[in-house]
């Protein structure tokens, strides 16, 4: 046994830069591992993995000849070092946001919220405004490493719904009325309320089968979802004068309609004659309509594809639509799309 191997190693205590300085200018002097872990009394592992993180491979020209070197360098074990510390905080102040953590989690499951609507929503709640929580990003970082029970990427129906499916080509189609072209600039900018886009959701592909009329209020992305008998222009134009005659209001909530050039929307400017104006868009141009085909697919959540609407019942569409007018939305500030539309209501 030698004399030094009783010396004492100092354990649970990191190494600090002094000592990576003292360990480069021993390596330097070609002493062995061994040597400088006794030297620094500590184990050799530690300076083995020390030296391992450090060690850089540097490139020198002698003579027009590149010459390559494996050097340990203190500044690069201090720094990868560094790194490690942070990262292990990162996962550390998990611990300390668990309220946070409770929150998002129950409403990204039970709500389907996004990560981002429960982050801005919790900084919103009064009794939660002296509680410790995390952005966005950090939440989504949580959630690919596996960080928070129970909550995977599978539970974020957005993020695993991505489609890069190409689209075919399509042969040019009429302008059913008005073009968006003519539609004022307010209803473009979203500045004033009572201006909505209307589109038709199927689920199975069969005759006989009913859908699904969706209209989106643009400025608070305040949805409505009626179950009509089938995709057909009788079926949209006797909904939408049902609702025109029963609601005294109506011209005042539905100052503007922008929809595409479905035949089921060949009468829509009959049909609202004299009471809101019609704006159809251009063929094959859902995004201007991109509100209303984002909440489409909010909707297929609960009413997948190929499903048949004959199994859902109307109470059970009207369950789904006011669990997404009641989802926080960040365009909104965080308000839901119920509370964002109540807020114009005392205006009419």
């Amino acid at each position: 046994m030698h004399l030094n191997d009783t010396i004492p190693c100092r354990k649970g205590q990191h190494l600090r830069l002094k000592e990576r300085i003292e360990i480069q200018v021993l390596k330097r002097l070609g002493k062995s591992n061994r040597f400088i872990a006794k030297q620094l009394s500590r184990s050799h592992s530690t300076i083995n993995d020390e030296i391992q993180r450090g060690t850089a491979l540097q490139v020198k020209i002698v003579n027009g000849k590149r010459i390559y070197r494996s050097d340990y360098y203190a500044e690069t074990g201090q720094m990868v070092y560094e790194n490690h510390r942070e990262a292990c905080q990162a996962k550390g102040k998990i611990l300390k946001v668990g309220t946070f953590i409770a929150y998002a989690t129950q409403h990204i499951l039970e709500d389907d919220w996004s990560p981002d609507a429960a982050v801005g929503r919790f900084k919103q709640e009064i009794e939660y405004k002296d509680e410790p929580t995390v952005c966005t990003k950090t939440l989504y970082r949580y959630i690919d490493e596996g960080l928070i029970i129970n909550l995977n990427n599978m539970n974020l129906w957005l993020k695993v719904r991505r489609k890069t499916k190409p689209k075919p080509s399509r042969e040019r189609k009429r302008i059913l009325g008005q073009s968006i072209e003519e539609r004022p600039q307010e209803v473009s900018d979203r500045t004033t309320f009572g201006h909505w886009e209307f589109d038709t959701v199927i689920g199975k592909k069969t005759k006989g089968e009913p859908v699904l009329l969706t209209l989106i209020e643009r400025l608070t992305r305040y949805q409505l979802v009626i179950k009509i008998k089938s995709k057909d222009e009788r079926s949209v134009r006797e909904t939408i004068e049902s609702m025109a005659q029963c609601n005294p209001n109506f011209a005042k909530l539905f100052k503007t309609v922008t929809c595409d050039n479905g035949s089921e929307f060949a009468s829509l400017s009959e049909a609202l004659y004299n009471i809101s104006d019609v704006y159809f868009t251009h063929p094959y141009s859902s995004w201007e309509r991109g509100t209303n085909e984002n909440h489409n697919g909010l909707l297929r959540r609960y009413i997948p594809k190929g499903k048949s609407l004959k199994q859902y019942s109307t109470a059970q569409i009207q369950r789904f639509t006011q669990k997404l007018n009641h989802l926080p939305r960040k365009i909104l500030h965080y308000l839901t799309p119920t509370e964002a539309i109540l807020l114009h209501f005392n205006q009419i």
